[in-house]
């Protein structure tokens, strides 16, 4: 019989589920480091909240452990590459606290019209000042919501109830999605320019941190109120405090912070500022909810080997992991290639295998592809759950297999569907294990896509690769490979190069401004 410890504080059903499944479970809460060490042996599941850290020299100590259940999203607490390295699974509850996160903002916008605790302040303090606390009505306003996913549709539907007008500024949201949720969708300057109210509704990635930066803010309408119950960091608190003081920003809700536990933060004691403490959870039915879904999917892990919402591990058989797993790894590569180059506007995605490809299970193939794609914008998908997040925003998803072989032995090719038209990667496997992009949006190219790169654009001409080699020189900027594409002479040629270190601002900039460039863009593998 399977053995869970369930390790932080939880609902009493989550014991209950598991016990009703014959899995046996003890809850010891509170443990310290040296205590969870010297019992996480006996284990095959630990269950955890935020309170428990599950550090190397912890799973180095789970000899028999083979999953850990987070009760909640986010998993800053469990080190996954150290538990991915230990074959252990790490599973997480990404859609429990959706309804509870989408009230508290709907809650902080409220809080922001009518200057709620501003003037309770007042008012307990025994003053009466009736004439300074004038709000504005939520009815015919403008919503801004920077993310249409699952908590993003949710404030959707409850702000509609508020009659108030929605546009949405997402990536990965389709006009048929759009339509059925009853929004406009616009561009973020759009939103930015149009918005009497934003709220934030998109995880923290390298493309969205600060998507409230300094210049954004200063796109704002003035007067604009903000809401953050998704992630700190997407929001310049600096940027913000000077927003708040000018009055371009009339108030600012916060229910995250770039660096938390927030008790000494620059933005507090601003006017028009009001915060919580990370409360987007906090209520006793998503406890409840995260708690019935951590253990279902530990116990069907357990007893039967299914896998949902894991961080770290794919659905496949036994029997097909080795065989699929080169392909697997030029697919979320070519993936995540053409989600760093063409993320803006895609309608629709399309994964294509022939050769040898053609002749796999192609889920697996196409779980990998969405997983790259929107793993440049997500910090919690994963093969199992990027499908998932594909349908909920509505992107159309086709898979195409062909039998023939073509000049290599296998193909596997990306194409997003864009208002711009079709962009399309593609690649294959030198030595049956080996990625290597062939083609690049129509470009034939051969390279590898690894660690830091950055993607150039340029007008084909003499002396243009000695001129990028010396401005990255001189930037210190250390070139471990050139790989060269181009249409045709003097046409459009593609530059990616594979750098020691990511290239700063600074250096972008210069590049920018060579001549004959067209596009610049940095890349990450």
């Amino acid at each position: 019989m399977p053995k869970v410890l369930i390790s932080d504080k939880m609902d009493p059903k989550a014991a209950e589920i598991f016990r009703s499944r014959g899995v046996e479970v003890d809850e010891k809460t509170g443990l310290s480091k040296e205590e969870l060490a010297g019992i996480i042996g006996e284990y095959d599941g630990l269950a955890v909240r935020s309170s428990t850290k599950v550090t190397p020299k912890i799973l180095e100590a789970a000899t028999n452990l083979k999953v850990i259940g987070r009760a909640g999203i986010g998993v800053d607490n469990i080190d996954v590459p150290a538990a991915s390295a230990q074959g252990v699974v790490v599973m997480n509850t990404p859609f429990g606290n959706s309804i509870t996160t989408a009230e508290h903002a709907i809650a902080m916008m409220f809080a922001l019209a009518r200057q709620l605790p501003e003037a309770d302040a007042s008012t307990q303090a025994g003053k009466w000042e009736k004439s300074k606390f004038m709000g504005v009505e939520l009815t015919h306003k403008t919503l801004g919501l920077i993310g249409a996913g699952n908590i993003g549709s949710i404030v959707a539907d409850r702000a509609h109830g508020l009659k108030m007008k929605v546009i949405a500024y997402d990536p990965f949201l389709t006009e048929d999605r759009a339509i059925e949720l009853g929004i406009e969708k616009v561009t973020l300057d759009e939103l930015l320019g149009r918005a009497d109210f934003i709220t934030l509704h998109t995880p923290l990635t390298d493309q969205t941190r600060g998507i409230l930066s300094r210049e954004a803010l200063a796109k704002t309408k003035p007067g604009v109120r903000i809401i953050n119950c998704a992630r700190g960091g997407l929001i310049d608190e600096a940027a913000l405090k000077e927003a708040l003081e000018s009055g371009q920003v009339a108030g600012a809700a916060l229910d995250v912070f770039a660096e938390e536990p927030a008790t000494d933060n620059p933005l507090f004691g601003t006017p028009g500022l009001i915060s919580t403490p990370h409360l987007g959870a906090s209520t006793s039915e998503a406890q409840v909810n995260v708690a019935i879904q951590v253990a279902e999917q530990m116990a069907d892990y357990l007893l039967e080997g299914g896998v949902t919402n894991a961080l770290n591990m794919p659905s496949l058989s036994a029997e097909e992991a080795p065989k699929l797993k080169p392909y697997m790894a030029l697919a979320r590569k070519l993936g995540s290639l053409v989600g760093q180059l063409a993320h803006d506007a895609v309608q629709g995605i399309s994964i294509e295998v022939e050769g040898a490809a053609a002749e796999l299970n192609q889920k697996p193939i196409t779980g990998a592809v969405l997983a790259g794609f929107m793993g440049a914008y997500s910090d919690t998908v994963n093969m199992v759950n990027a499908p998932y997040l594909a349908k909920e925003r509505g992107l159309d998803v086709r898979e195409v297999r062909h039998d023939r072989e073509g000049v290599y032995h296998t193909l596997i090719r990306v194409a997003v569907m864009t208002e711009e038209g079709e962009k399309s990667v593609a690649g294959t496997l030198f030595g049956e294990d080996a990625p290597r992009l062939v083609e690049i949006f129509g470009i034939k190219i051969e390279a590898d896509l690894d660690g830091a790169m950055l993607y150039v654009v340029n007008q084909d001409a003499p002396g243009f690769i000695g001129r990028i080699g010396t401005t990255l020189g001189e930037a210190d900027v250390n070139i471990g490979n050139f790989h060269l594409g181009r249409r045709e002479g003097g046409g459009d040629a593609v530059l990616l190069l594979s750098v020691d270190q990511p290239v700063d601002e600074p250096v972008l900039w210069k590049v920018c401004n060579l001549e004959g460039v067209k596009t610049v863009k940095t890349l990450r593998f």
